[in-house]
Order: C-alpha cells, then structure tokens, then sequence
C-alpha cells in the first residue's frame, strides 16, 4: 500500500468477464477522497459489510435515492433498464429482488458475473465509507492490461 493507491489481486471470479481470478489492479484510494462520489458503472474495492476485515471489487449499480429493481434478473434502476453488455448471457441470472431504494450515504453494488457474486442482492446495500477506492488499472496480465 502506499499513499492514494493500492495494489489489489482478484480473488474468484464475481467480476468475470471483466476482471479474472488473480488479475493484479491498481485501486486509487484518493478518487473518491479528494475527486468526487463513486458514481454508478464506478468498479471499486469495497469492505465486506458482514466482514470489514475481507474486501471485495464490485460494480456499483445505483446511488443513493435510485430505485433498484430486478426482474428474471434483468436490472432496472429508477425503471429503466441496465446497459449490461458486459454481462455474459451464461453469467446472467435470473432472480427477482426489490424494488429497494438506496438509503442516503450508500451505494448498491453487483458483480458482472451476476449468478456467480455476492453482492448486495445478498448482504445489503454497501455505505460509502466502506468503499476504498476506485480500480483504475488491471495491469496483470500485461496482455490484458486495461484502464477503468
């Protein structure tokens, strides 16, 4: 770890196909700190709510006052369908949940690889000061090096 940024490895695959087990990332602990609120479409790592000592990386899907709505597992944020291109069709799944509406100061978050993650389907809706930062960067594998 070092001042404003920290190197993260995946571990399992919640966020497949966007970030693989064991892919190496560069999270900017200062973008939220000095640059902003997470925003949704935002992937950060984030503290487990039942465990802060376990972090994660999650998509964040809807902000505080957003209705979050899923249907045969399609999602709907205040009714209007996700643009969730990155979700594989055999990573989609197919539940119910909500509508639930996202308390002030948190956020509702979802892995890409969506009947694969825990998420806040499961766990509930994750508070801001638990998100540790943003992921800028995959830089490994250097074959697959991405900027966020």
């Amino acid at each position: 770890m070092t001042f404003g940024f920290q190197v993260a490895r995946v571990e399992g695959k919640s966020m497949e196909p966007t970030l693989r087990d064991q892919d190496r990332l560069i999270v900017n602990k200062a973008a939220y700190q000095f640059f902003g609120d997470p925003q949704p479409g935002d992937i950060v790592m984030l503290h487990y709510r039942r465990d802060p000592d376990k972090s994660f990386v999650k998509r964040i899907v809807a902000e505080a006052g957003d209705t979050v709505r899923i249907d045969d597992g399609r999602v709907y944020v205040n009714e209007v369908l996700l643009p969730d291109t990155f979700v594989l069709p055999e990573h989609r799944s197919h539940e119910n949940h909500g509508p639930e509406v996202v308390e002030e100061g948190f956020y509702f978050v979802m892995g890409d690889h969506r009947n694969n993650s825990s998420d806040s389907r499961h766990w509930g809706q994750v508070p801001k000061k638990y998100i540790i930062g943003k992921v800028q960067l995959r830089w490994w594998p250097l074959t697959e090096a991405t900027v966020f």
